[in-house]
């Protein structure tokens, strides 16, 4: 038998030939798999030289702020009738300013330089970090009014300092200014009306009461003018239905707080029976409170109130929430200079506005001879963007000292109907 016949030498090359190429394979694969390894341990090795030699200039390897020297060094808290004043004083010398509004300040007080705790030793300009550091830091009281009211003063201190740091107004920091001037009232322009609590069932005599407030203000601003009603909470939903059918003819800008917050199914209701637009807000704290009322399509016009909501942060960014359901915001403010000027700057810087509260000579907010905030109103109910750097706003902190000293006293609020029961207001 031939075994050397072609067909058998065709056989033994293709034999040889598999096994050179898997030869070949094995040695390609070992030669890959050393040249992998030192480019692995090159890469490696150029990684730690580079990490060594250049994270100082890597901006992505900043986050811990190791080129930066300013530090939160101290808090002070200054409890004056109905507010609780920060100040935040940092290493570098600049210090920033906030109010703490609408909680009991006795507690507020302590719960403000508890609070310093989480803050002492940070860099100030990592506002949204502290923020959540704040408000994530107990989750059992997290998102309540205390620790809210509370960290509203703290933030709105924060930004005061990074304004101050780098020589611009805060807004210029939220992205700049989106308007040349800001509508407030109450002006000769702009005026809002009220009512205290209502009994459970309204009688005609109510409702044309209320009627004849609400069209003594219509005649005062004239046809151009703006004319609000603040419920309050205070008015049961029926009453408040009947009431909003009988002054349609004075063109009410809004119907503000026309229920307790709480239940979206009442405003859900109400804002199926009733055609003039409703607003509410400054009682519900950040986004997660305000995100229902969006959601449900049963407010027109939100509300937050800067010392209520969280700060400049917490409000900035229900303003974007509302934008993407093309709601516009009327800021609640009854507060210090301190926060009008905090609520202002977000009132410059976002796309979808209405009109704004200010009430800057409102003592009881605002301590005599304590705060300066330069504004103008112009005569058609404007005023201009806040001035000067951070929030803008000069502290005589002798004098708030001198104010802080005094005897201090709060009680807790309250209203009942006529036969005695609780009511909301």
């Amino acid at each position: 038998m031939d075994t050397h016949g072609p067909r058998h030498r065709t056989h033994r090359q293709s034999v040889e030939s598999k096994a050179v190429v898997k030869s070949s394979a094995v040695s390609l694969s070992h030669t890959r798999r050393q040249f992998l390894t030192a480019l692995s341990g090159a890469a490696a090795g150029h990684a730690l030289l580079a990490d060594s030699v250049a994270a100082e200039n890597n901006p992505a390897a900043q986050v811990g702020d190791r080129t930066s020297s300013i530090r939160i060094t101290k808090l002070r808290a200054t409890w004056v009738n109905p507010c609780v004043f920060v100040r935040i004083e940092t290493n570098q010398g600049v210090v920033g300013w906030g109010d703490i509004k609408g909680v009991d300040p006795r507690v507020a007080t302590p719960l403000a330089e508890s609070l310093f705790e989480l803050i002492e030793g940070e860099n100030p300009t990592r506002i949204e970090h502290l923020w959540q550091k704040i408000f994530r830091s107990h989750r059992n009281i997290r998102g309540g009014p205390f620790l809210i009211h509370t960290l509203a003063g703290i933030d709105q201190a924060l930004w005061d300092i990074t304004g101050k740091l780098w020589g611009v107004p805060v807004y210029r920091l939220l992205g700049g200014p989106t308007r040349d001037r800001i509508r407030v009232y109450h002006t000769k322009q702009a005026r809002k009306v009220s009512t205290g609590p209502l009994e459970h069932s309204g009688t005609p005599a109510d409702i044309e009461k209320l009627v004849a407030v609400i069209r003594a203000a219509r005649e005062q601003v004239g046809p151009s003018g703006a004319v609000m009603f603040d419920a309050h909470s205070a008015i049961p939903p029926a009453t408040l239905i009947q009431l909003a059918a009988a002054i349609k003819p004075y063109d009410v800008l809004f119907i503000e707080e026309p229920a307790v917050p709480g239940n979206i199914e009442v405003f859900k209701r109400l804002k199926e029976q009733i055609t003039i637009p409703l607003a509410a807000g400054e009682r519900d704290r950040t986004i997660y409170e305000m995100l229902p009322y969006l959601q449900h399509r049963c407010l027109d016009i939100l509300q937050p109130d800067c010392c209520h909501t969280g700060g400049i942060t917490s409000m900035k960014k229900i303003a974007t929430l509302a934008e993407a359901y093309f709601v516009p915001l009327a800021p609640h403010c009854t507060a210090s200079n301190l926060g009008i000027a905090a609520s202002l700057h977000v009132a410059a810087s976002i796309p979808l506005f209405l009109i704004h509260e200010f009430y800057p000579d409102n003592q009881g907010f605002n301590p005599v001879g304590v705060m300066r905030m330069d504004w103008k109103l112009d005569a058609e109910g404007y005023v201009g963007l806040p001035e000067g750097p951070g929030l803008g706003i000069e502290v005589d902190e002798k004098k708030l000292e001198e104010e802080g000293r005094k005897p201090q006293t709060y009680r807790w609020p309250g209203q009942t109907l006529k036969d005695g029961s609780v009511a909301d207001y």
